[in-house]
């Protein structure tokens, strides 16, 4: 029933900008926190960014604070990361996911969408 589903990603110069979407369906968020993750290639997962969708507080990476902005609208059931000053390093597949808040493991997952930063 839950979907989530990753759009945006694609080839960006080096200092480039990307916004990635991710559509959410299947069941009311108010008490999930959504997440971004990311996994480059020969590395592990990681957290990029997460936000509350009831209250909106988000938290960032250290690698990607400054230059990255989760939102959401939950008009549109929809979780957005702006991705400014790109650089090569964030070359990476891109997941949306979500969990509730009361619990510690992300249960949901998108299929991903692929950013390339190269010039």
């Amino acid at each position: 029933q839950v979907q989530l589903v990753e759009s945006g990603g694609g080839l960006v110069q080096p200092g480039g900008s990307l916004r990635l979407s991710c559509a959410a369906s299947g069941r009311t968020f108010s008490n999930y926190l959504m997440g971004w993750f990311r996994q480059a290639p020969g590395k592990e997962r990681e957290l990029v960014a997460d936000i509350n969708w009831r209250g909106g507080s988000a938290g960032y990476a250290d690698s990607v604070k400054g230059r990255f902005t989760i939102s959401r609208d939950n008009a549109k059931n929809t979780v957005y990361l702006q991705m400014n000053s790109l650089k090569p390093e964030d070359t990476a597949v891109y997941y949306c996911a979500a969990r509730l808040v009361s619990e510690r493991n992300y249960d949901y997952w998108g299929q991903g969408t692929q950013v390339t930063v190269s010039s």
